[in-house]
């Protein structure tokens, strides 16, 4: 309060209303946090309808439950499958859209402004589109229930907005690298891995945190190509707790959903600075 009431003495009025404004724009967007934390304390029973944040006797079994795993399935599994898709995602997209912005960013081509233009418009393509014939070329190819089609577009440098993303990166490199280093015998490969990738860290680290979130994120995807429990993602083991028995267990699953946070605030606390600093700077440069 000693700092609300300095402002106010030195603003007058308006910078009270602001803090105010300020502090319940806070309370409202921090509310479901605080009510999913104490709700994971509390008995399924007494979840719904409930209005205390926190129970006044708080509960621990819905964490205890979560080592029996759900439908005799471990717990782990499920984080596992969501690790494997995760980083195998952030790979694939560093590698074939870092790539493929150099392309466009460095290489001069035929077509090469045209072809960047449609890969801009596929961003208002809508993702629910192309879901049916995507279905229905794996369905042929006999990758139903694999992992594959949940992988293999991020190696095919498809998600358009992590290219343009490092094409802005890369535009902002002075050519004069480029040109030394064909000076020296390299190659447009050895120019990619060996002065462009270092230089463009912090794009291709923003780029992995928003994958990685993503990936781990991601229900339609697992809820359309996986059927079998024991290759689902922590998404669809969330599920789990609604389907099974035809009994909600809203406790576990709120509990496992603030289990399945750790990974993804982990990752995001360890290159948020990397992830300012990437979307800093390629706004910037271009």
């Amino acid at each position: 309060m000693s700092l609300l009431t300095a402002a106010v003495r030195r603003r007058g009025p308006g910078a009270l209303a602001w803090h105010l404004g300020a502090l319940v724009l806070l309370a409202v967007v921090l509310y479901p946090v605080v009510w999913t934390i104490g709700a994971s304390f509390k008995p399924s029973a007494d979840i719904i309808g409930a209005l205390d944040l926190f129970p006044a006797d708080p509960v621990t079994d819905n964490y205890t439950r979560l080592t029996e795993g759900i439908a005799d399935i471990p717990i782990s599994t499920f984080f596992l499958n969501s690790a494997y898709i995760a980083v195998g995602s952030v790979i694939g997209v560093v590698l074939s859209c870092s790539l493929t912005a150099y392309a466009f960013a460095k290489v001069r081509f035929a077509g090469r402004n045209a072809m960047f233009a449609v890969m801009i418009g596929t961003l208002l393509l809508p993702y629910h589109v192309l879901i049916i014939p995507q279905y229905v070329m794996f369905q042929k190819l006999e990758l139903i229930n694999t992992f594959t089609p949940l992988l293999i577009g991020k190696y095919l440098a498809t998600d358009a907005f992590f290219v343009f993303l490092m094409v802005q990166f890369m535009r902002g490199l002075p050519r004069e690298l480029d040109e030394a280093a064909r000076l020296d015998g390299c190659g447009h490969l050895r120019i990619y891995w060996s002065i462009v990738m270092p230089l463009c860290r912090p794009a291709l680290i923003t780029s992995a945190i928003f994958t990685f979130i993503n990936a781990w994120n991601d229900f339609m995807g697992p809820l359309l190509y996986l059927n079998e429990p024991d290759k689902y993602t922590v998404s669809m083991g969330l599920k789990m707790f609604i389907d099974q028995d035809a009994v909600a267990d809203y406790g576990g699953m709120i509990a496992m959903s603030l289990v399945a946070l750790l990974p993804v605030l982990a990752f995001f606390l360890a290159f948020q600075r990397y992830l300012i600093d990437g979307m800093a700077t390629s706004g910037l440069k271009g």
